[in-house]
């Protein structure tokens, strides 16, 4: 594998996978690209202690994004990457996770080289990877699933999307950014033929303080997510497999519940 990691070599962009969270889920690459940066050009969420491995001196630029709120527009962060690595900069573009899944790491790989820059990617453990691990769920098993998809449950025309055949026996959905629509995910994925009893967990804050991982059937996921009062950053599983996973079983924990109150 070609590498731009070359001291001498000046005015480069290197896209770097943080990981789902902790620093310790790095890669050596990463490590020595942080090490080597002039600028570091950072996604929210990103460990400060990831950010601690960058030079004293290097420049740190946030462009954190929220749902409904940019700091900056993505055209703006390409700019913003070229315009320092026109200054012959080190810019290491640091995204959460992996860059290249959900992480608009093609698009800006896109502008750079059509600026006619040099830019290499590492790349990282995704968040379903991490957080998956971290609660002991397989995303695929020779008993329970043979495939695995990933898809954005935060995007226009959520309706719309043809998720058919993705979840299901015998398969593991994964779905990036889905806890404001977690309940609209569950109707729409009912709607596909994808059984109501279908077990489903959320991974909430994978690999970072707090974590959580719990586990519902597919018709409760959006009560369940309301219930637990369910923050991102998360990730949804849908299959067989999760319950092979250590996710606490909520809904039997509301179900005992009731029966005590009978």
């Amino acid at each position: 594998m070609t590498t731009l990691l070359d001291p001498a070599a000046r005015g480069r962009v290197i896209l770097v996978g943080a990981g789902p969270g902790d620093p310790g889920l790095l890669t050596v690459r990463a490590v020595e690209a942080l090490r080597s940066a002039d600028i570091v050009v950072h996604d929210g969420l990103i460990d400060p202690r990831v950010l601690d491995l960058a030079p004293p001196a290097a420049h740190r630029i946030s462009v954190a994004k929220q749902r409904a709120r940019h700091t900056l527009p993505q055209e703006a962060i390409n700019a913003l990457i070229i315009a320092h690595v026109k200054t012959g900069a080190i810019v290491v573009r640091l995204k959460g996770g992996d860059p290249f899944i959900f992480g608009r790491g093609g698009e800006e790989v896109e502008a750079v080289r059509a600026a006619g820059l040099p830019v290499e990617v590492i790349p990282g453990v995704s968040a379903a990877l991490g957080c998956a691990a971290e609660a002991m769920l397989p995303l695929t098993h020779r008993d329970h699933s043979s495939a695995v998809s990933f898809v954005a449950g935060q995007c226009k025309g959520l309706a719309d999307q043809d998720w058919a055949g993705l979840a299901g026996q015998g398969r593991t959905l994964v779905i990036y950014m889905g806890v404001a629509t977690a309940a609209d995910i569950a109707d729409k994925l009912i709607r596909d033929g994808v059984a109501p009893d279908m077990p489903v967990a959320v991974l909430e804050r994978g690999t970072l303080a707090g974590h959580r991982a719990i586990k519902t059937l597919l018709a409760d996921l959006g009560p369940m997510v309301e219930r637990e009062r369910v923050g991102s950053p998360a990730v949804i599983v849908v299959g067989e497999v999760v319950e092979l996973s250590d996710a606490e079983d909520k809904l039997a924990r509301w179900s005992r519940v009731a029966e005590a109150m009978q």
